[in-house]
């Protein structure tokens, strides 16, 4: 039991009181010593507090925004629209923050002008063969059959058939209807006569290259043609000082995975040949066309005009690009999951591909630089693609910028597509037909549909087809909340000069000749006698294009020579002539993209259409 003491409690007592009674005693001297100080510190502190206030307004108005990482511009184009009175669609923010800009609904007064190219009318297709070709009558050589097995998707394939051609020409031989490829990506069962028109196919060339649809028997039995490989890019001295020995000894050779196998510059009269072939003899069967015509009818039924978009935004594309597109951990899985199918392909920095324009643009950006352009939402868009990643969510944005938006299950019966369905290459020529008879082609990615297509719009009068410059515009993406509305879309027409269609926008011989035929192309102020234009086939009618009979002439073609074991299979390789030999460049069966190195024949299936 504790004890109190009285003198403790004394003392504290004591102590409490004095400590009081100092606080009570030196109160007055603080409270004069703050009415002195107060007088001189409070106005040091307003007028400290009035110079940061003025800095930090300064900083806002003169300091730009935080550069956006590669994913937030492609966040910024998730966003609602919403018509306003004075016709504008609000661009938001996903955070519902004030709209970077916000985009009119109508494309100005110059859209006028994109439906057609400038001076278009001045140039035209001519591929009539010249007095320097040889016709098929004269040039083929008996006992030489040529077989070729094409690779890819439609498109790529078609490469290989129009380059076969070529390459029956120059070895002299009788070419075989070619073979699809059944195996690839693509997994389409269809044969040659399934796709195009293999009776017109071979009429068409009758002058040129003899064609039969199969090899003929010897001795009671058919042929087994002696199967080999050619680099790619072959060119002329190639064929002949790999093949024709062949020819030589086995009489009928068929040429594996031909796809690029024939150099890209050729001379003038076998680059014709080229444009007859693609853009003439390979027309597609009554069905597709048929079908196709159907589809062009009913979109030119909505609207005098109209665009159709090559979006190519599926997953196995996305993936196989290794960019990024804002969509977080989960978009990083799934993409990831799809690219491990291609051992070869590495993990890949996206903000380096994009940032050197590699990567293809979001639907909402298309649907932007389409509006930058001057392009209105009464627009008719025609969407060509498969299924799209993340469907009618990446869809949105573009179909908000344009709600006439078709496709061909939109705009046709399930009933009226089902002979198609099934089959990949023929799905694929219908959205080739409609492509290739819009007004306006916009392609998303450089694959050979893209090429393709270009090249034979610029063949038939150079109608526009938009190329997104993908390494300028994302620049203007990537800071598009840092500018008026007004800004952008100069800026996004100004970046596109080069990439809209125009006539003499390549120069000659450069890029993929099926993308610039320049060979093929004549202008009226400069037309030779022999430049006539040859028109286009109706897609309904096979109607006939009359030739002129070429002179004939004595080839003097040397068909002697010997067949080493080791030219019996080439390597994966582009030909280099070096006078003496042919090398290869690079490892055997690579190709460097973006930086990495990847097998080139899954590169071509994948990226073929």
């Amino acid at each position: 039991m504790s004890t109190f003491s009285p003198m403790k409690k004394k003392k504290r007592d004591k102590s409490d009181n004095n400590y009081l009674n100092g606080v009570v005693l030196h109160s007055p001297i603080l409270r004069r010593h703050i009415r002195r100080y107060r007088h001189h510190i409070f106005p040091v502190i307003s007028v400290v507090s009035g110079c940061l206030l003025l800095f930090l307004v300064a900083f806002s108005l003169i300091a730009r925004s935080p550069p956006l990482h590669h994913h937030d511009h492609i966040s910024l184009l998730r966003f609602h629209a919403s018509s306003a009175d004075n016709g504008v669609v609000e661009v938001q923010l996903n955070n519902d923050e004030t709209p970077a800009f916000r985009v009119p609904e109508s494309g100005g007064s110059s859209v006028q002008h994109l439906w057609s190219g400038t001076k278009s009318e001045l140039f035209f297709g001519c591929s009539n063969a010249g007095d320097e070709f040889l016709t098929a009558d004269v040039k083929t050589l008996p006992n030489r059959y040529l077989l070729i097995a094409t690779s890819g998707g439609l498109n790529q394939q078609r490469t290989g058939i129009t380059d076969a051609v070529v390459a029956a020409y120059i070895l002299n031989a009788t070419l075989v209807v070619p073979k699809l490829d059944h195996q690839s990506f693509w997994k389409d069962s269809s044969n040659f006569a399934e796709i195009f028109d293999v009776d017109w196919f071979i009429s068409f060339l009758s002058n040129d290259v003899k064609i039969i649809k199969k090899l003929p028997s010897k001795g009671g039995k058919p042929m087994s043609p002696y199967t080999m490989r050619v680099p790619r890019k072959c060119n002329v001295k190639c064929y002949l000082n790999r093949v024709v020995p062949v020819l030589n000894k086995k009489h009928a050779v068929q040429l594996t995975k031909f796809d690029y196998r024939l150099s890209n510059n050729l001379e003038s009269h076998l680059q014709k040949l080229r444009c007859r072939t693609n853009y003439h003899a390979l027309k597609f069967t009554d069905n597709i066309n048929g079908m196709g015509r159907k589809l062009v009818e009913r979109m030119k039924m909505k609207n005098k005009h109209f665009i159709a978009l090559h979006l190519r935004f599926e997953p196995d594309m996305l993936a196989f690009s290794g960019c990024y597109f804002g969509g977080g951990e989960k978009e990083r899985n799934e993409l990831g999951a799809i690219r491990k199918r291609w051992k070869t392909l590495h993990p890949t920095n996206p903000d380096k591909v994009r940032r050197r324009g590699r990567c293809p643009l979001s639907p909402g950006e298309v649907g932007l630089m389409l509006r930058a352009l001057g392009f209105g939402s009464d627009v008719h868009l025609y969407v060509a693609s498969g299924e799209v990643y993340k469907g009618e969510e990446t869809l949105a944005p573009l179909k908000a910028l344009f709600p006439n938006f078709h496709t061909k299950e939109t705009i046709a019966s399930k009933e009226e597509l089902e002979p198609f369905s099934s089959f990949s290459s023929r799905m694929a020529a219908l959205d080739f037909i409609v492509c290739d008879e819009s007004d306006v082609f916009v392609t998303n990615n450089n694959g050979n549909m893209a090429r393709i297509l270009a090249g034979r719009r610029r063949y038939f009068g150079h109608k526009p087809t938009i190329r997104p410059n993908t390494k300028k515009l994302y620049k203007l993406f990537i800071n598009q909340n840092n500018m008026t509305w007004e800004e952008f879309a100069s800026r996004v027409r100004t970046s596109q000069i080069g990439s809209m269609g125009e006539p003499n926008e390549k120069k000659p011989g450069k890029g993929e000749f099926h993308e610039n035929p320049a060979d093929c192309i004549c202008n009226t102020s400069n037309t030779k006698s022999k430049d006539v234009r040859i028109p286009q086939i109706e897609i309904n009618e096979g109607s006939n294009i009359s030739k002129e009979d070429e002179t004939s002439k004595d080839s003097g073609y040397a068909t002697d020579g010997h067949m080493t074991d080791d030219e019996q299979f080439w390597p994966e390789m582009d030909y280099v002539d070096t006078g003496n030999k042919s090398l290869g460049k690079g490892p055997s069966q690579r190709f460097s993209y973006q930086g990495l190195n990847y097998d080139l024949p899954e590169l071509l299936e994948l990226f073929s259409d």
